[in-house]
């Protein structure tokens, strides 16, 4: 096999000739990780700091016609699940409208977003009409002030209105994204558990990953004795299905009507079935949540490059996606903040 880091992109083969992204360490990309915004109603402690106010420029966030454009091109190549992510997504404007272009793109199976639910109550049932399916839904805590110390602000009522509605709208499946942090909200694992079990939904844990400096000071734990716990408390079996393409594994019920997830990039790496890319909302392509290869495609979209040299550029990008990340040998090593990246 060529190297393609090595190719130009004149060199790599086109959509046409392939209709799939494979890297140099042949792993097959077909998931985009999609930002549509770096705003965020809340100030996780790990991920934005109080205060922060160094966000995009509006002028150089992709338009909803450029960002058609580029997953265009992905599905193309081959993608065919796209996350619609942040920040937080429900705060660009008319998301409704780009979920249903994108929903439409010939080759795209499975449109998904991830939220804080705050926003949700209110856009619940023009998202699922527009084409999305599936949710993740960010809640570290079910008490009021805890949530309010870790996310900035007082928003419980807010994210469970939000999920109720979600669950009224017919979305399937939704899953609880649980950050879990030492001494902060790891003795909440069992009340989380039990909350998801009687509405039906996915709870997931995820260990915190260093990405920034609040990503650095935070309470990581490591989560491998904690699902082992969790396993043999409610009797849980590992669980081969793939559950919408992403890096957790998974434990269900022996009846099938609960299902644990485990999201652990530093205790136990998924590096070597990594299947996906991140798109930032100012059109950086990132190859690795870990690393800073990148590719900039604003520049190249509004200096009028075709439809065959944006694949061509996409491929060639691929190939310069790296093994693995970084995250305990060098934790300093990325210093931008999670929701410039896209989550």
């Amino acid at each position: 096999m060529p190297d393609q880091a090595s190719m130009n992109p004149s060199d790599t083969p086109t959509a046409t000739a392939h209709k799939v992204l494979i890297d140099s360490y042949g792993r097959r990309i077909d998931y985009l990780r999609l930002s549509v915004t770096d705003r965020c109603d809340l100030r996780c402690n790990y991920c934005l700091p109080k205060g922060f106010k160094g966000f995009e420029e509006p002028d150089h966030w992709l338009t909803f016609d450029e960002i058609e454009r580029v997953v265009g091109a992905f599905t193309r190549l081959g993608v065919r699940r796209v996350r619609l992510t942040g920040g937080e997504p429900l705060l660009r404007r008319d998301l409704p409208i780009l979920a249903g272009k994108l929903s439409a793109l010939p080759g795209l199976q499975d449109l998904s977003l991830s939220t804080n639910a705050t926003q949700m109550a209110r856009q619940a049932l023009a998202l699922k009409a527009a084409g999305i399916t599936r949710l993740n839904v960010s809640l570290d805590s079910l008490q009021g002030e805890r949530l309010a110390s870790i996310a900035g602000r007082d928003v419980l009522a807010d994210v469970l209105a939000g999920l109720d509605a979600a669950a009224a709208a017919g979305f399937a499946p939704v899953k609880i994204n649980m950050v879990v942090q030492a001494g902060v909200n790891d003795d909440e694992i069992d009340a989380i558990v039990a909350y998801c079990m009687e509405r039906g939904f996915i709870l997931r844990l995820i260990e915190l990953m260093p990405v920034g400096d609040t990503g650095r000071t935070a309470q990581y734990l490591d989560l491998q004795a904690v699902v082992a716990n969790q396993a043999q408390r409610l009797g849980l079996i590992a669980s081969a299905t793939e559950l919408g393409g992403g890096p957790a594994r998974y434990w269900r019920s022996q009846d099938g009507r609960f299902t644990l997830g485990a999201i652990t990039p530093i205790s136990q790496h998924f590096c070597a079935s990594c299947n996906r890319v991140r798109l930032s909302v100012d059109g950086t392509l990132y190859l690795c949540l870990g690393q800073d290869d990148k590719l900039a495609l604003r520049p190249l979209l509004r200096a009028g490059i075709d439809d065959a040299g944006l694949e061509a550029a996409i491929v060639g990008a691929i190939g310069r996606k790296p093994e693995r990340h970084e995250f305990r040998e060098q934790p300093d090593k990325i210093i931008r903040f999670m929701s410039a990246t896209g989550g």
